[in-house]
């Protein structure tokens, strides 16, 4: 290669998207509220590889959906001739991972999970080819309280995100018998107007009938309408559990709408389906998705056992959030250290790494492009910084063994510069940023060790 010819740039492959530094403090913000939450109600993290076997997620979402057919980002393994798959949703290796590890022995459980999903799907708003999901599974519960459960918990959390245009949607999809009545009943209708039917919906009419009423044809949407309604198929215990749901979310003052044509395809799923839905992210409007599916455990080899969950995607909420309006984060740190010459840069680290050790965040400015920078150009840095105080050190400062403390988020000119011995930084600094606080406000950075 010649001296002057410069090198091609390579870029990101497309739809799967970095995420910068601007917008790193939103997705820590939603993954730190989101954790938290999951945690005041007793779930455990559970975090399983990227790569599974293909044959789990065609057993888990069907061989004849889309997803299978034309979205997984499958390969076989050069080195033993291994069918595998990059996983594109994450309950399939929870209940793997429960199955193989025999979770559910002592009693049931709550999981949650995060990480990257992959599907090669056609890029649009909020919907990535990798993209990041977070969920939830409980394993081993019967009743209609932990699908009430998971639905308050999802409350929750768009309360704590500040994000109010998320409406509910319930249904019930009944049990497998009750499912098979309602199917052969909604084929013969379907058939009985094959002329309106599109061509997605002629190839789903015998495999997949149920996602018909799914459609977002214009076309098609009388004809759905007026089909055979699932829900007046429902017996006895289906009846009694959906209305369990219904009570509880009622009783706590949780709005919803019961949509009939909210399915899902696939045999293990029954009873309770549920999607939280927005106006905002335009056609594709499902923020989070979630419902039982008690036959996928015994489907993946382990005894029968109940479970229910729901999955979200982090980058439409992102998204959400963004609309919302900019939340208040955190700055970059709590503490900038400005210094200039040799001996300043020396006490400076020295300092840095106390403060540090008293559980503070500290940025060292460090030199960029032709020199250090001067006092007048680290202020700047230190002010965008966001942190609540800069240190300043120069030649003076360390012949004298002080440091000027400089409060850089302060209205009152008297309080915002202190000359402090060195050895007094650390304890200036705690209790002045400490004694800041409001107690009930979690400062997001600052973990303090004493």
């Amino acid at each position: 290669m010649s001296e002057n010819r410069k090198a091609e740039k390579i870029t990101g492959v497309k739809g799967m998207n970095d995420v910068l530094p601007a917008d790193a403090p939103l997705w820590d913000l939603f993954e730190n509220t989101a954790q938290s939450i999951m945690q005041s109600y007793g779930f455990q993290q559970i975090r399983t590889p990227i790569v599974e076997e293909t044959k789990l997620f065609a057993r888990a979402i069907g061989a004849v959906t889309d997803i299978v057919e034309k979205e997984m980002y499958s390969f076989t393994d050069s080195m033993n001739g291994d069918n595998l798959t990059l996983r594109p949703e994450g309950t399939a290796g929870v209940v793997r991972a429960v199955v193989e590890h025999n979770l559910v022995y002592e009693g049931p459980k709550r999981l949650w999970y995060k990480g990257q999903m992959f599907r090669h799907e056609r890029p649009q708003k909020g919907r990535y080819r990798q993209f990041y999901q977070f969920g939830a599974e409980a394993v081993g519960f019967t009743g209609p309280d932990i699908d009430a459960e998971m639905i308050m918990l999802c409350r929750r959390l768009w309360d704590d995100l500040g994000l109010e245009n998320i409406r509910l949607e319930l249904n019930s999809i009944g049990d497998a018998a009750e499912r098979l009545r309602h199917r052969a009943d909604l084929i013969a209708y379907l058939e009985g107007h094959m002329d309106v039917l599109d061509e997605e919906a002629k190839r789903r009419l015998h495999s997949n009938p149920l996602r018909i009423l799914d459609t977002k044809n214009p076309a098609m949407q009388a004809l759905v309408n007026a089909a055979p309604k699932l829900l007046d198929y429902l017996g006895e215990e289906s009846l009694a559990h959906f209305n369990g749901v219904q009570k509880i979310l009622n009783h706590n003052n949780i709005p919803f709408t019961i949509n009939p044509r909210l399915v899902r395809g696939l045999d293990y799923y029954n009873r309770t389906v549920f999607e939280w839905v927005s106006d905002e992210l335009g056609a594709q409007g499902t923020v989070c998705a979630g419902g039982r599916y008690d036959g996928m455990v015994e489907m993946f080899g382990g005894k029968a056992t109940p479970a229910v969950g729901f999955a979200m995607g982090i980058e439409r909420l992102v998204l959400l959030m963004k609309a919302a309006g900019e939340p208040e984060l955190p700055g970059q740190c709590d503490v900038y250290m400005v210094h200039q010459g040799e001996g300043a840069q020396l006490q400076a680290f020295v300092l840095a790494e106390r403060i540090r050790d008293a559980g503070l965040d500290v940025v060292l400015h460090c030199a960029a492009g032709n020199g250090g920078g001067s006092f007048k150009t680290q202020m700047k840095k230190a002010d965008a910084s966001g942190a609540a105080f800069a240190v300043i050190l120069g030649e003076d400062e360390v012949e004298q063994h002080v440091a000027n403390v400089k409060a850089l988020r302060s209205a009152d000119a008297a309080q915002q510069q202190s000359t402090v011995p060195f050895d007094e930084v650390v304890d200036f600094l705690v209790d002045q940023i400490v004694g800041c606080q409001d107690p009930s406000h979690d400062h997001g950075h600052t973990h303090f060790h004493h």
